[in-house]
């Protein structure tokens, strides 16, 4: 009786170290994300970028997704967002980063849901399209186009072709119809495939404009200094809603969860750099029907326009 009181303490202090070892197991596993249903995670970037820069980024969200979900994360960059809509639809793409036009249609589709938007420094989840021509050019208004070629991002962008129609219209520059060739002339519309397109564009002369988002001209992100200095805006319009990170429709509740938390790390201080050069704003969740409302004429006008 006397050795068994004797040997408890020793028994206690044993039975305190493996209770603090249990709950910091615990503790370790209840900051892990819920464990997806797919072996391997797929995200699609726009391809709106310098695409030896969009490589780099590339690989290091690849190495930050597959550490913190514990399983192989692949980066695609495909040539259009009509691509990753397929993706999304056959299961091939989970995540996918688009423009708010690209977004209405995935969701008209049923393929996808809004996981997270952008959202800015002054904490909108909106901002501007910009017209930008070359510094020295003699414009002082998109009054002053008419007649002259320009350059559209693309026929989905909601900062390159979009809003932008949406504001010719309101001028009274084009018609219900949304034909900006009735402003600009016919055969004078260049569509890119995506900002840096159109923009390369003007600066080679084959174009007097080009309609993109703010950040391709005030930020060092899209374009080399030598570019943006060349480069002036003529006219801004908007709001265009923000960029989304999209889910396909087709993943289950938990793993939605599961992506969601692991993207919201990418705000974490120490992965603010990647974010930005990949989302460029924080990333928040947003209520999607609000989100992307502004958009509805808009896309009536362009989808008008593009049937001509």
């Amino acid at each position: 009786m006397k050795l068994l009181v004797a040997l408890c303490p020793f028994a206690t202090r044993w039975l305190a170290l493996l209770l603090g070892i249990a709950a910091t197991h615990l503790s370790i596993a209840a900051e892990k994300p819920a464990a997806l249903s797919v072996d391997k995670v797929v995200v699609a970037l726009k391809p709106d970028k310098n695409p030896e820069l969009m490589l780099r980024e590339k690989s290091a969200l690849e190495a930050f997704l597959s550490a913190e979900l514990g399983r192989p994360a692949e980066v695609v960059i495909p040539l259009s967002a009509a691509t990753i809509l397929v993706g999304l639809a056959n299961g091939t793409i989970d995540l996918g980063y688009l423009s708010a036009t690209d977004m209405v249609n995935a969701r008209a589709r049923k393929i996808g849901h809004v996981l997270l938007a952008g959202e800015f420094a002054d904490g909108r989840t909106a901002y501007d399209s910009y017209w930008v021509v070359k510094k020295d050019a003699p414009y002082r208004g998109i009054e002053d186009l008419r007649g002259k070629p320009v350059a559209f991002a693309s026929k989905t962008s909601t900062s390159g072709f979009v809003i932008p129609l949406l504001d010719l219209r309101s001028r009274g520059l084009i018609g219900e119809d949304g034909d900006a060739e009735t402003f600009f002339g016919r055969g004078n519309l260049y569509y890119g495939i995506g900002y840096v397109s159109a923009v390369e564009r003007v600066l080679a002369g084959d174009a007097e404009a080009a309609a993109v988002s703010y950040y391709v001209l005030d930020q060092d992100k899209h374009l080399s200094v030598g570019q943006r200095a060349r480069l002036r805006m003529l006219q801004k319009q908007g709001p265009v809603p923000s960029h989304v990170v999209a889910v396909r429709a087709s993943l289950n509740e938990a793993d939605i969860a599961a992506l969601r938390s692991t993207m919201l790390k990418l705000n974490a201080p120490e992965n603010t750099a990647l974010r930005d050069k990949l989302f460029t704003t924080l990333l928040v969740p947003v209520d999607e029907e609000a989100h992307l409302a502004p958009l509805a004429d808009g896309l009536a006008l362009a989808g008008r326009a593009l049937k001509k």
